[in-house]
């Protein structure tokens, strides 16, 4: 990829790093905005991302949604930014003069900035876990199996798990549209979780695996193998894959993601701080840390 679109997967993912997510509750540190700002059209949008981008034909993107946004006065613009290593999310703010734009998320904010969305993710998580239930870090993973960077960030959090006892890790299904079997795996995965919860710790690794095997017409077959030398049996897993209460539970798990900002995968939460995947070192130590901090909302 380009130095330009480097700099920015660069940048976007410090910003996570920081904790940058929007909260939609009561007591977000930045109150929702009252006046509607003069939102900068399409065109305009797709001009200024022309003008950045346009000098490299691999390079394209695509417009998800131009709005208000929570800083009063501010209009919010999401797009996605699609290259050779990938796609990612791009969320930029826009002054009233429509003159600047501000490339970023908004930071929570407050002597303990992630206590809220822990909260919220208290009472949302739904997924399979692994760990002590009262560990003092909780990390929360949203994946999707059909995702490459999902399938290379696991091992790290296998590490993580056999080498930190004090840690309780669940895995919340955020299959992403543009994968084309990720939300069937998603419902096989909730079915081995549904029907043994050590069968699915294998299950998830075996998908991945076999990540370059799995096509939209060969799914059901393959998910079946999986299930079955997971420990399960896979006919029943598949019959209730395609149950659509199984539907509506992975549905569930997608809309606690986008209630988190969720937009990419893998992406942690780590005792309520929102991390992208990151070396072990680095997550080892951010757990340790939130490990002695046990803030409030953990209590």
């Amino acid at each position: 990829m380009r130095r330009l679109l480097n700099c920015l997967f660069i940048l976007l993912a410090l910003l996570a790093m920081a904790g940058a997510q929007q909260q939609p509750t009561a007591s977000h540190a930045v109150a929702k905005s009252t006046i509607t700002p003069n939102l900068p059209s399409e065109e305009t949008v797709n001009s200024f991302l022309h003008q950045w981008f346009g000098y490299d034909s691999s390079i394209t993107w695509k417009i998800v949604s131009i709005k208000p946004s929570e800083i009063e006065g501010l209009s919010e613009v999401n797009a996605t930014v699609s290259g050779s290593q990938g796609q990612q999310a791009l969320k930029l703010y826009i002054t009233p003069d429509a003159k600047h734009a501000i490339n970023g998320d908004i930071m929570p904010f407050g002597a303990q900035p992630f206590a809220d969305t822990q909260k919220m993710l208290d009472k949302g998580v739904t997924g399979p876990s692994l760990g002590p239930a009262d560990a003092p870090v909780t990390v929360v993973d949203f994946s999707d199996l059909q995702c490459p960077h999902c399938k290379d960030a696991h091992p790290t959090l296998e590490k993580l798990m056999s080498e930190d006892k004090n840690v309780r890790l669940i895995f919340q299904s955020f299959p992403l549209p543009m994968h084309d079997w990720a939300a069937k795996a998603a419902a096989y995965a909730d079915c081995v979780s549904r029907s043994s919860n050590d069968a699915f710790w294998k299950f998830v690794p075996a998908v991945y695996g076999a990540q370059s095997d799995i096509t939209a017409a060969n799914a059901d077959e393959k998910l079946t193998a999986l299930a079955d030398s997971a420990g399960v049996k896979g006919s029943d897993i598949a019959a209730c894959a395609a149950k659509p209460e199984t539907t509506s539970r992975v549905e569930k798990s997608v809309a606690l993601g986008k209630s988190m900002d969720v937009n990419s995968t893998p992406t942690l939460f780590i005792n309520g701080r929102r991390v992208p995947a990151v070396p072990y070192d680095v997550l080892k130590e951010l757990v340790d840390f939130a490990a002695t901090e046990n803030t409030p909302a953990k209590k």
